[in-house]
């Protein structure tokens, strides 16, 4: 049995006031339940997942040693050695190097947060010496702190009485602190588990969503602009490994575009560590100079070559093994993105066709592509030479067919996809151009 001497009780902001009574608890768990003895604190990296754990215990076994391989291959990437541990609901990496292991694994999809933690023995005295230990870096007198704390058992003191007596341990070692439950200038973490306790005070965000690979390629249709990316992005965060295709206008297009497509690519490569990313470079020139060479109505021209680009995407799926396209549309964005025009649009292609920003302001697009790094507030000129002055915000598809028999897009098609050009990306490098 072990007193702290239940001092203190942290209820809000200010000073503590006294217990009506000592608190004394036991957390000398029996060795039975101890999946180890931490003699020595040992600085780790402490990993949480979210909604894998909604899935059925096999689907959860698998997701999660999906997710143990990619963690592993993005560390071997970095030239990081490493080792797991899986107890339930987390994953505990063990390292040499753990502010660059949380730095890798802060990119991984699937993982909620990152912590780097200190793991401890389950005493209490050895819990409470090594918050005290972390708090006294940190804090000094005048700031506030707060004290969060779980525990795994359903035994012994409960979460708030863990949290009132390692507070007061902590308020005891640094006078002149204040306790503020709901805005702390500081926050302390600790988890009480069968393995022994975890200490730490900040929590890195990951990405969340699902482990890369657990849902199947797509093929994602990728440009020099901002959308696109970012609805990459969100496909690869839903468990899609990706592959790029970018349609190459040449002389139609402005002189960085094709610079800033590869860009974007090795950009979204830094989100899957350890897997090269694909990126299919298409031809479509020879599309824009059949368009000006028939005169075919200025009009339909951003319609006609958004169907090219779905059917070209459409016949490089099944070399790809995909099971859908993604675009970056958006409902409304721009004339071609009419529900009319999409509709016109969608039947050319086919297989299915996933639009992730749909619904999104082009705000919202921006800031997350801030967020994931795929923004450039510069780009160059990204310009298209073949955008016509009053496009058709809802054009006639049957008219729209018969632009395509005059200029043979068929004809066209299987000319681009004869001469396909490569990029591979990995870790934020491009590796390979063929």
């Amino acid at each position: 049995m072990i007193s702290l001497g239940g001092k203190y009780r942290f209820g809000g902001l200010g000073q503590p006031f006294p217990l009506p009574t000592v608190i004394s608890l036991d957390l000398q768990y029996s060795r039975q339940n101890r999946v180890d003895e931490v003699d020595k604190p040992e600085r780790l990296v402490m990993a949480r997942y979210g909604e894998l754990f909604l899935k059925s215990e096999p689907v959860k076994r698998h997701f999660i040693g999906m997710l143990l391989r990619n963690i592993g291959k993005a560390l071997s990437a970095s030239g990081l050695a490493y080792h797991f541990e899986t107890p339930r609901g987390r994953i505990l990496i063990h390292g040499d190097h753990p502010d660059a292991i949380a730095d890798v694994v802060s990119r991984i999809f699937g993982i909620v947060d990152v912590s780097i933690c200190w793991r401890t023995s389950s005493r209490l005295e050895d819990i409470c010496r090594e918050a005290v230990s972390l708090a006294s870096v940190n804090i000094h007198a005048g700031m506030s702190f707060a004290v969060r704390a779980k525990r795994q058992q359903k035994t012994g003191p409960d979460s708030q009485e863990l949290g009132t007596l390692i507070g007061s341990a902590v308020y005891d070692h640094i006078p002149g602190l204040l306790v503020d439950l709901d805005t702390p200038d500081y926050e302390l973490f600790v988890e009480v588990r069968d393995f022994g306790g975890l200490v730490y005070d900040s929590r890195i965000a990951g990405p969340g969503g699902l482990p890369w690979g657990t849902q199947g390629r797509v093929l994602a249709l990728l440009s020099s602009g901002i959308d696109s990316p970012v609805a990459s992005w969100l496909m690869m965060k839903r468990g899609c490994e990706t592959t790029h295709l970018y349609l190459d206008a040449g002389r139609w297009a402005g002189k960085d575009v094709t610079r800033a497509a590869i860009e974007n690519h090795r950009r979204l490569s830094r989100w899957c560590p350890g897997n090269p990313l694909s990126l299919v470079i298409a031809d479509s020139e020879p599309l824009y100079d059949r368009m000006d060479e028939l005169r075919i109505p200025s009009r339909y021209r951003c319609v006609i070559c958004k169907r090219f680009m779905q059917k070209v995407a459409g016949c490089l799926m099944v070399k790809e093994g995909a099971l859908a396209v993604i675009t970056g549309e958006n409902l409304g964005q721009v004339a071609s993105q009419t529900l009319a025009n999409l509709s016109v649009i969608s039947e050319a292609a086919g297989v299915p066709v996933l639009r992730p920003l749909i619904t999104y302001d082009k705000e919202e697009t921006i800031t997350l592509a801030r967020r994931i790094r795929t923004f450039d507030a510069h780009p160059g000129d990204l310009g298209c030479r073949a955008v016509p002055s009053m496009p058709a915000t809802a054009a006639d598809l049957g008219s729209v067919k018969k632009c395509e028999i005059t200029m043979d897009t068929d004809e066209i098609t299987t000319g681009t996809l004869s001469s396909l050009r490569f990029v591979t990306a990995l870790n934020g490098e491009i590796v390979k151009e063929e």
